[in-house]
């Protein structure tokens, strides 16, 4: 069984204990998961089964969409309501004033990972640290914002949406926007409803997974990566490409976009991701 599993995570369990249930179900041990989910957080959380855990790396690629819930005057040590409350303070804020802080941190960004994550320094993840009591110093790292859309306001709650790009720690943002308002902040609930084109619509809740029903929600390899453009080649080139060598037929190349991970077939037959590059095009990553 080869592909992948749009899961939706309930709360209160970790992505590793989903990876483990559907190692039950399915009795293959080659299973992984496409970007960790709290276990205080629920939602979207494809799963990738047997050859799919080839392509883990290009699905954590996509863009996020996550609805946020956020609690102003609250600050804890891990950035949400599992964590040790370090601040209590008064929200003298209006709606308004929330509103324009928001709308600052769409773009690019710089965002500082939290302590309480699973990010590793010198060996030891950053989370084994903060148990010990140790805090370090964290490198900004760059991140995108594409778009946030406030639900609703009723202080000292705030509801949203984001879309985000790959890296992107929700509870620093609900964090580093409290510290703009001066009140300080945590977040109080968060679901994932997208990872690129796998959304909350089409996924399938883990308590309703089966031995009998898994493989009717299995999505194929080449359709789990359908966010890449395709293209096509003719049976000659099968084994060339196969055997990683570069296709240098400008008549072929012509009408394919440089530099861009496409997915490749052969006629009809999906064999992998390959680019064209400097007049040429070759495999990136074979996947048959």
């Amino acid at each position: 069984m080869d592909g992948v599993i749009n899961v939706y995570k309930p709360l209160n369990i970790t992505s590793f204990d989903v990876v483990r249930k559907i190692k039950k179900i399915t009795n293959i041990k080659k299973i992984g998961h496409t970007g960790t989910l709290d276990p205080m957080a629920c939602g979207v959380l494809p799963i990738c089964i047997g050859k799919a855990t080839k392509i883990v790396d290009y699905l954590m690629q996509d863009y996020k969409i996550y609805r946020a819930d956020l609690e102003l005057g609250k600050v804890t040590d891990t950035y949400d309501l599992e964590g040790t409350i370090l601040e209590q303070n008064e929200v003298n804020v209006s709606g308004e004033d929330v509103k324009k802080v928001i709308n600052k941190f769409i773009g690019e960004i710089e965002q500082i990972p939290p302590m309480y994550s699973a990010l590793k320094m010198n060996g030891k993840r950053l989370y084994e640290l903060a148990r010990q009591g140790i805090e370090v110093e964290r490198k900004g790292r760059n991140i995108t914002i594409f778009d946030i859309n406030i639900i609703e306001i009723n202080l000292p709650l705030v509801k949203f949406d984001v879309k985000c790009s790959k890296g992107t720690y929700i509870r620093s943002l609900c964090y580093d926007i409290g510290k703009e308002l001066g009140c300080g902040g945590t977040m109080a609930g968060l679901e994932r409803l997208s990872t690129g084109f796998f959304t909350k619509e089409n996924s399938i809740h883990l308590e309703n997974l089966t031995e009998e029903n898994i493989k009717d929600y299995l999505i194929t390899i080449d359709n789990a990566l359908q966010s890449y453009e395709k293209v096509l080649f003719g049976k000659k080139h099968e084994k060339l490409l196969m055997n990683g060598v570069e296709i240098k037929d400008k008549a072929i190349l012509e009408n394919i976009p440089d530099e861009a991970l496409l997915r490749v077939y052969i006629e009809d037959k999906f064999i992998g991701l390959g680019t064209k590059n400097n007049f040429s095009f070759k495999m990136v990553k074979l996947l048959v």
